[in-house]
């Protein structure tokens, strides 16, 4: 019984270890995310932080309000592409671990 707890903590602490991995990983990582045209483009790091936004003086020419309207679709799509990289890098890591592919779905 000893051996069993003995492993399952062995197992625990390489999860967490290659977990931390991952998140280091991701926090270095850059996403852009685009509107309509490419008149703005937003960057996140993996963790979906803020890095940059870039807007073109076409989009400056739009107003205020188209403005936001691009700056926020830009942004989304930023985040999309920031939320899916970290679905499969968490993804990969289960699988990697071996755990069974109903559980590596649940982080998705």
């Amino acid at each position: 019984m000893q051996n069993l707890y003995e492993t399952v903590k062995k197992a625990q602490m390489v999860v967490q270890v290659e977990a931390v991995r991952v998140q280091k990983e991701l926090a270095v990582a850059e996403f852009d995310g685009y509107c309509e045209g490419e008149l703005i483009k937003v960057t996140l790091s993996g963790n979906q932080q803020p890095i940059r936004t870039e807007i073109t003086e076409a989009a400056m020419e739009l107003g205020s309000e188209k403005l936001s309207l691009l700056v926020t679709e830009a942004y989304k799509d930023a985040h999309q592409k920031s939320v899916q990289a970290m679905k499969e890098r968490m993804s990969n890591l289960a699988q990697s671990l071996g755990m069974p592919q109903g559980l590596g779905d649940g982080l998705k």
